[in-house]
C-alpha cells in the first residue's frame, strides 16, 4: 500500500489530516483482517515550493525540509496515526529516479529538451529551469483511464505542469529537471538536475513494492495528472498492466463551504485544531464522513465530533466500574452481532460512518443493563474488548478523557430534560448554575458536550 506524502515546506493542515487519517484506518483495518500490509509513503523533499520556500526565507533546502519534516511526524503522532512501515525521502533515492528515467528513454518514452535550443527559440529561459527530460504523451495510449480525462484534457491542466516551450505535447511533464546555475541538484548521467514531481512517487515505489502492487491512496485533487502521469510512467517503463489494482481517493475538503487558503484566512493547521479539541475528536470529525465524499470543517462539526468522543468515553468509564454481583446478565449474541455488523460495514468500502453508529448502538443497548445492574465484571471486560478491536481501527475512544463529576453530569441531563420540555428559562439557569461551578455545556445532535472552563 502506497500513499502520497507530504511537500514538508509548510505546517500540515487539516486537509493533510483528512487524508492520513482516513488511509491510517484503511491500513489498521486490513492488518485486523488478517492481510500481511507493507504501508509505504514518500516525502517530498526536493522540489520547486521548497526552493522558492528556502530562498525566500534565505535558509539552506534541507534545514527547512528537516523542520517541517519533523512537525509533519509530530502531528502524525499526535493525531494517532501510527500505521505506516516505511517514510521514504525522494533525495535519498535519486539513483532508483535516475535509472526510472534512463529506462523510459530507452523505451522511447521521453525526450530531452536542450536548454539552448529552448533559449534560441524563444528568446528566455523556461518558467521551471533550465531544460530537462520529459514524458511524451502520444507515446502512452491509456493516460487518462483513471480519471476519465483524455491526453487532450491535459492539455489545459497547470497542476505543476511547466511551460517549457520545447515540448512535443503541452501536458508532457518533466521527468528530470535540469537545473541552473546556482541551484539545487545531482550529479547524474541525465546531467546536472532534480527529480519531478511525478517520477519520485514510482521510482520510490518501485523499489520496495515492486513495479505492479495492490493499493495506491490519495487526495482526490491527485488523480488527475498526478496519478494518471504516475500510471503512465510506471506501465511504459516496465510494460506491465495494471500498475495498481486499486485506487482510494479521499474527498476534498472545504472550511465553511469555502477552499481553504492562507488569503482568506482560513487556513487550518493541524496543531490548530490540536491546542483546542483532542486527536480522537479530530479522527470522530473525518469519519463521519466517507472517505469519499467532500467534507466541510467547520467548529461545529468539530464540536459534535469531541461529544460523540466524550458520550464513548463515559460508556467506557461506566464499564470499568460495572462489577455487578451474580451471572451474566449479557446475551453475547448482542456483541457477537456488533462486531459482525462492524466488519460487514468497514467491508463495504471502508464505510466508517457506519461503523461508528455500530458503536453507538451498542451503547444505547448495553447502557440500561448498566442502570439495571444486570452488567457483571465478566460482561463489562468482553464488552470492552469489543470497543478496544473498533478502536486499534479507528482510534477514537481515548486512552484518558477529562472525567465529569457525576454532580455536573446530572445538572447537565436535568437542564437537558428541561430544553426538551421547552422550559428555556429554567434551562438557562441551569447551564448558569454549571457555569459557576465551573462548566460550560454546549449542546450537539450527540447530547451535551460538558467541558471544564480553563
Amino acid at each position: 500500500m502506497f500513499v502520497c506524502g507530504p511537500t514538508v515546506y509548510d505546517y500540515p493542515h487539516i486537509g493533510h489530516a483528512r487524508t492520513y487519517i482516513m488511509f491510517d484506518v484503511v491500513a489498521k483495518y486490513l492488518r485486523h483482517e488478517g492481510y500481511d500490509v507493507f504501508y509505504l509513503q514518500n516525502i517530498t523533499d526536493i522540489d520547486d515550493k521548497i526552493i522558492a520556500r528556502a530562498k525566500e526565507q534565505g535558509r539552506e533546502i534541507k534545514e527547512l525540509t528537516e523542520e517541517f519534516e519533523k512537525i509533519y511526524m509530530e502531528d502524525m503522532v499526535a493525531l494517532g496515526i501510527n500505521s505506516v512501515d516505511k517514510y521514504a525521502r525522494a533525495t535519498e533515492h535519486i539513483s532508483e529516479i535516475v535509472a526510472q528515467v534512463k529506462k523510459l528513454i530507452d523505451k522511447g518514452h521521453a525526450y530531452k529538451i536542450d536548454p539552448s535550443a529552448e533559449l534560441r527559440t524563444s528568446g528566455l529561459a523556461s518558467s521551471d529551469g533550465a531544460g530537462g527530460y520529459y514524458f511524451d504523451l502520444s507515446t502512452f495510449e491509456d493516460y487518462g483511464k483513471l480519471s476519465g480525462r483524455t491526453a487532450a484534457q491535459a492539455e489545459d491542466s497547470v497542476s505543476r505542469i511547466d511551460e517549457s516551450v520545447g515540448k512535443r505535447n503541452k501536458g508532457d511533464f518533466v521527468l528530470w529537471k535540469l537545473s541552473k546555475e546556482g541551484e539545487s541538484g545531482w550529479e547524474s548521467e541525465l546531467g546536472y538536475g532534480r527529480p519531478g514531481w511525478h517520477i519520485e512517487d514510482t521510482a520510490i515505489s518501485e523499489k520496495y513494492l515492486g513495479d505492479q502492487y495492490e493499493i495506491h491512496c490519495g487526495a482526490q485533487d491527485l488523480m488527475f495528472p498526478h496519478h494518471e502521469s504516475e500510471i503512465a510512467q510506471q506501465e511504459a517503463a516496465s510494460g506491465k498492466k495494471p500498475f495498481v489494482k486499486y485506487w482510494l481517493h479521499s474527498g476534498l475538503l472545504t472550511v465553511e463551504g469555502k477552499k481553504m487558503s492562507k488569503s482568506l484566512g482560513n487556513f487550518v493547521t493541524i496543531r490548530d485544531i490540536l491546542e483546542k479539541y483532542p486527536a480522537e475528536a479530530v479522527r470522530m470529525m473525518f469519519l463521519m464522513s466517507n472517505y469519499r465524499s467532500p467534507v466541510d470543517y467547520s467548529e461545529q462539526n468539530l464540536k459534535q465530533a469531541e461529544a460523540a468522543v466524550q458520550r464513548i468515553s463515559e460508556f467506557v468509564n461506566r464499564l470499568n466500574l460495572s462489577s455487578s454481583p451474580g451471572d451474566s446478565g449479557l446475551d453475547r449474541i448482542i456483541l457477537n452481532d456488533s462486531k459482525e455488523q462492524f466488519e460487514k460495514e468497514m467491508d463495504d468500502d471502508f464505510n466508517t460512518p457506519k461503523a461508528v453508529a455500530v458503536i453507538f448502538d451498542l451503547i444505547k443497548k448495553i447502557n440500561p443493563m448498566i442502570d439495571e445492574g444486570k452488567i457483571s465484571k465478566d460482561d463489562a471486560e468482553i464488552t470492552l474488548g469489543i470497543l478496544n478491536e473498533f478502536n486499534d481501527v479507528l482510534g477514537v475512544v481515548p486512552a484518558e478523557y477529562s472525567s465529569v463529576p457525576d454532580e455536573i453530569k446530572k445538572l447537565a441531563k436535568e437542564r437537558e430534560e428541561l430544553r426538551k420540555d421547552k422550559k428555556f428559562e429554567e434551562a438557562d439557569k441551569a447551564r448558569d448554575e454549571l457555569k459557576e461551578k465551573g462548566f460550560k455545556v454546549e449542546d450537539t445532535e450527540w447530547g451535551p458536550l460538558i467541558k471544564k472552563i480553563k
